[in-house]
């Protein structure tokens, strides 16, 4: 996580824009007065976007919860392709 003041952040606009694209960074713009701003990548707001998404229902939720749980217990089932596709 990266900050800088409004003044900074317009005069290495190009600068913070690939940091926070490039390197997946997250940008704390303050400001004199306000509380500031926050700025992430497109792929960072994407990803979050999905995660809520996913997890908005409490079915998906407890599922997807149960399964990484069983990940950690190595409950682990493994299929190639070719047997995925034959089932079909």
């Amino acid at each position: 996580m990266i900050a800088a003041n409004f003044t900074e952040f317009r005069t290495n606009l190009t600068t913070y824009l690939n940091e926070v694209e490039d390197n997946n960074e997250t940008l704390i713009i303050k400001r004199g007065t306000g509380n500031g701003a926050v700025l992430i990548s497109l792929k960072e707001y994407n990803s979050l976007l999905e995660t809520m998404h996913l997890l908005k229902s409490k079915e998906n939720a407890a599922h997807l919860y149960q399964s990484i749980e069983q990940m950690k217990a190595g409950e682990i089932v493994r299929k190639d392709l070719k047997e995925l596709l034959n089932n079909e």
